[in-house]
């Protein structure tokens, strides 16, 4: 077992640690087929030597070979570390600099295998290493997760700077995705993963409540969910959010996951409260549960659709709609690399499908569409999660086009264009925060003081936002007894503007007064209102044609390196997929000082700002207000209004001329 000092000396080179091979105990994706040609072969096996003196080219070059015929990937797998993956306490990194430290901790993070999917998969001695040596007069520069160096900047500059899967925009279909990372020149953006910022499922169990909340209220005309039926499907590392939020909602929520390993992982973690791998006993627990209106989550370890014909199949024979909402969140942005599985398939059989024929997928897209649509006639209400459901759905050839629906229209909403995109429009967002010393008093204590400073505003909020202040503060109140922490003593929390920017200097403050023991990292999930450009997920409620534009998530990447974030990261991919989405995020550490205060706020006011004035420009009346208010608190902000057409037939009488 290494030590953190081992980690961070560099690559082991002098012996070569053992070749291990990949761990057979934990979750790994299918086989990738990159249809390398021979020469493509040779230049892969060539780019992962690079990082090794010639003198161990021979010894490495016929196990990294093996690597990319077997899994259409080198994985390196000879040098993952041995010591185990955690957020250790902040002053245990041997390093120059705190904001160095704060970064390899929130890496580490990550790689927790209470926290990651796939977390074996890493070469990550180079990245510790320069992070050790680092003093706060450089930059760490990361090329889709590779290292290019650290290089000479300001100590206002950010620690280290992220991009992941930037390619020109004409070469970012999946196909060439798969080569570029056959050869070890780019990755998979993913979100927070991707700018060292996970938190595991708490990163999005708040958003994924307020959803169904609002969902509630929207569709069935109420709050109050007790004995209401939430089915959908994903328990992996986001989806995982899914049987907490149901139930701190209040509602009985069915969640389907062919993988065994993350159901196990979720129960025994406490975030699902019952497993079957029978519909029969899903139908049985659900009929229960809604005689005594008892909030319940149920994982049914089975396909979601074998789940949801048997619900379809109640319905025919009993006329008894047993669900009343409905959703998805398996990983169709990844459609074909472990992110759908067919039906009627075990698991294993998936997979080796998956890289034969990884178009099977659509036929079994269809029958489950065909499924749901039928429970929709019924009354159900579904939505689609942002996951590229309704997108690969149409194009598998499914049943789900809307009738002179726009580009980011379907059948079905969603979540964003009925639900979160009001709250975004807000300036609403999931604002996060880690406490570095690793003391779960020190979370308590932020949570306090988050609850203490939006109890305070929320006296003075308008009649428009009020509610959203009273989910919120009932939210952390709470927080604590559900315990969602998974890896770093970590909190998620929806906020706008003006209470994350209260929050971080309140936060600040009790770090300089001693009342919180080390600094604290803030952060955001990369789905927030300014963070990334997504047009069948954050922005497929921007109707003014620029919903395929990528401009504000480029900006707030730009803007936030220069207003004092600690690092920053963009990102290709992520949510929806390769090609599908420009998205990006931040860490900013907190220590105490004045230095730190002035860069949350400068920092913060941007980075919800950025993207209320692109949704009032875009015709949004919530986001016209709001940045209204937000100008009138800073005169130094000037955002460029929009002056809507009054009169439909001045358009008329101009397009006939």
């Amino acid at each position: 077992m290494s030590n953190l000092k081992e980690i961070c000396s560099g690559l082991p080179l002098n012996p070569l640690p053992l070749n291990r091979g990949r761990d057979p105990n934990v979750p790994h994706a299918p086989t990738r087929n990159p249809n390398l040609t021979a020469a493509e072969e040779r230049l892969a096996l060539r780019n992962a030597l690079r990082y090794f003196p010639p003198s161990h080219h021979a010894a490495l070059a016929p196990e990294f070979a093996q690597e990319l015929r077997q899994y259409g990937h080198i994985y390196m797998y000879r040098f993952c570390p041995t010591l185990r993956m955690r957020a250790y306490p902040l002053d245990q990194y041997p390093c120059r600099t705190h904001q160095a430290a704060s970064i390899m901790l929130m890496i580490m993070n990550n790689l927790d295998p209470a926290v990651a999917q796939g977390m074996d998969r890493c070469l990550f001695h180079l990245v510790m290493h320069y992070l050790s040596e680092m003093t706060e007069e450089q930059t760490l520069v990361m090329y889709s997760g590779h290292p290019m160096g650290l290089f000479p900047s300001l100590p206002s500059s950010p620690r280290a700077i992220i991009t992941n899967g930037m390619v020109i925009p004409n070469y970012s279909s999946r196909k060439q995705y798969e080569k570029m990372f056959a050869l070890g020149v780019s990755m998979y953006g993913q979100m927070t993963a991707g700018s060292y910022c996970y938190i595991g499922p708490q990163g999005i169990v708040h958003g994924t409540m307020l959803t169904v909340l609002n969902a509630g209220r929207r569709y069935l005309g109420s709050g109050d969910l007790k004995g209401r039926v939430f089915v959908t499907s994903g328990l992996g590392g986001m989806s995982g959010a899914q049987a907490k939020a149901a139930v701190i909602a209040g509602c009985i929520g069915v969640i389907a996951e062919v993988d065994e390993a993350p159901l196990r992982k979720r129960h025994e973690q406490g975030w699902l409260m019952e497993v079957t791998s029978s519909s029969e006993q899903c139908i049985k627990r659900i009929r229960e549960a809604k005689s005594t209106n008892t909030a319940l989550s149920l994982g049914y370890h089975g396909n979601i659709v074998d789940l949801w014909e048997r619900l379809l199949l109640e319905f025919e024979r009993t006329g008894d709609l047993l669900v009343d909402l409905g959703s998805d969140q398996t990983s169709l942005h990844n459609p074909y690399n472990g992110g759908y599985y067919p039906v009627q398939l075990s698991f294993r059989q998936a997979n080796q499908l998956m890289s034969t024929d990884p178009e099977a997928d659509h036929l079994y897209l269809r029958r489950h569409i065909t499924a749901i649509n039928k429970l929709s006639d019924a009354g159900m209400y579904f939505w689609d999660y942002g996951n590229a459901f309704l997108l690969e759905a149409q194009r598998a050839g499914a049943e789900v086009e809307k009738p002179e629906g726009g580009a980011t229209e379907f059948r079905y909403p969603s979540y964003v264009q009925h639900i979160m995109g009001d709250i975004f429009s807000l300036g609403f967002g999931p604002f996060r925060w880690v406490c570095t010393s690793g003391d779960p008093k020190d979370l308590t204590v932020t949570d306090e003081i988050a609850a203490a400073v939006l109890e305070e505003i929320s006296a003075h909020v308008s009649d428009k936002i009020k509610q959203q202040y009273r989910d919120n503060i009932r939210w952390i109140r709470e927080a604590g007894k559900h315990q969602m922490v998974v890896g770093s003593q970590a909190r998620i929390l929806y906020s706008d503007q003006k209470g994350r920017v209260r929050i971080a200097l309140a936060i600040n403050h009790a770090i300089a007064d001693g009342r919180v023991s080390a600094p604290v990292v803030i952060s955001r999930d990369h789905h927030d209102v300014s963070g990334t450009d997504s047009p069948f997920r954050e922005t497929s409620n921007v109707y003014d044609g620029s919903a395929f534009c990528a401009d504000m998530a480029v900006q707030n990447f730009v803007g936030d390196a220069f207003r004092g974030a600690t690092w920053v990261a963009l990102h290709n991919g992520g949510g929806v997929g390769w090609g599908e989405v420009m998205n990006g995020g931040f860490g900013l550490m907190l220590d105490g000082s004045e230095e730190a205060a002035k860069r949350a706020s400068l920092m913060l006011n941007w980075d919800v700002s950025n993207g209320v004035a692109r949704r009032c420009w875009s015709g949004n009346t919530n986001a016209y207000e709001t940045i209204q208010r937000t100008m009138e608190d800073n005169r130094q902000l000037r955002v460029t209004m929009p002056f809507p057409v009054q009169e439909e037939h001045v358009l008329d009488r101009a397009l006939q001329g």
